[in-house]
């Protein structure tokens, strides 16, 4: 019979990196870039802070679940302020976990609580359409590049 540890430890196949997302500044437009080196506060050029929440990630296959529970068509990652989009990995199956993305390494510590923007940036309702689905926290365990397409797998 299997432990639980040997199930949550394995996981189908590794994730991939879609989208890298920076706001220069704290209420700026995102800015989508195909490389960045993530520092040991966070992606260079993104206003972030060290510590649990230095970067953020979100789940691609959850776009469209907060459109239609936003009430539309599609959902840009631009709008979620998300710094990464991860996809084929599930990303709530990694919390405590270390992410190997480039060469960087990043402990996913916590989910990523949507924000009272997101009524202004989904409508009306946008807050609780992005509940569940807002996306994870990380801290940087190891600084280093990442690039759009990048593998994402779990670090031994």
């Amino acid at each position: 019979m299997e432990t639980l540890a040997s199930l949550t430890a394995r996981f189908p196949r590794p994730g991939r990196l879609d989208w890298i997302g920076l706001r220069p500044e704290r209420r700026d437009d995102m800015q989508s870039v195909d490389w960045v080196e993530i520092l040991d506060h966070g992606l260079e050029g993104d206003h972030s802070r060290p510590g649990k929440r230095a970067v953020t990630l979100i789940q691609s296959e959850h776009l469209p679940v907060i459109a239609a529970l936003a009430g539309q068509d599609r959902v840009d990652p631009h709008t979620l302020r998300r710094n990464l989009v991860v996809s084929g990995l599930n990303l709530s199956a990694t919390r405590g976990l270390t992410l190997a993305i480039g060469s960087a390494r990043l402990l996913i510590t916590g989910p990523c609580a949507p924000c009272s923007h997101m009524e202004a940036a989904l409508g009306l309702g946008g807050y609780n359409a992005m509940r569940g689905h807002g996306g994870w926290c990380a801290k940087v365990l190891s600084p280093g590049q990442i690039t759009l397409g990048d593998p994402v797998t779990i670090a031994p």
